[in-house]
């Protein structure tokens, strides 16, 4: 099993950058793909990005390529994501997520394990 732990939420300006940070615990964490979804009040959990076991490939969710880019090193087993340009539609609920799947990879139902999640809030 894998336990993980988001931290780096907060309030931040519009245009401003904020990161994000998963912390795992557990075995084999490289053996897991990770992936960061978010949820704002009232709307469905979006995709944000995944990366993969080994961290040389991303996978990003519709219109954030470029806004948005994540990073992972499996020594300190941390999954970071790093928001650019924040906008107020940023404004949501953070999670990381795990899966030893390699498809279907933007589907929450496809990670095994999740966080409790980060809150961000973009002012305008």
């Amino acid at each position: 099993q894998v336990q993980l732990v988001e931290s780096g939420g907060g309030l931040v300006q519009a245009g401003g950058s904020l990161r994000l940070s998963c912390a795992a615990s557990g075995r084999a964490f490289s053996s897991y793909v990770v992936g960061w979804f978010r949820q704002a009040p009232g709307k469905e959990r979006e995709f944000v990005l995944a990366v993969s076991r080994d961290g040389g490939a991303t996978i990003y969710g519709e219109s954030l390529k470029g806004h948005f880019t994540i990073s992972r090193d499996n020594a300190k087993n941390t999954v970071d994501l790093q928001m650019n340009s924040l906008k107020p539609d940023d404004t949501a609920l953070y999670y990381c997520a795990a899966t030893q799947a390699i498809e279907g990879l933007s589907t929450a139902s496809t990670y095994y394990y999740w966080g409790q999640g980060t809150q961000v809030t973009v002012l305008s």
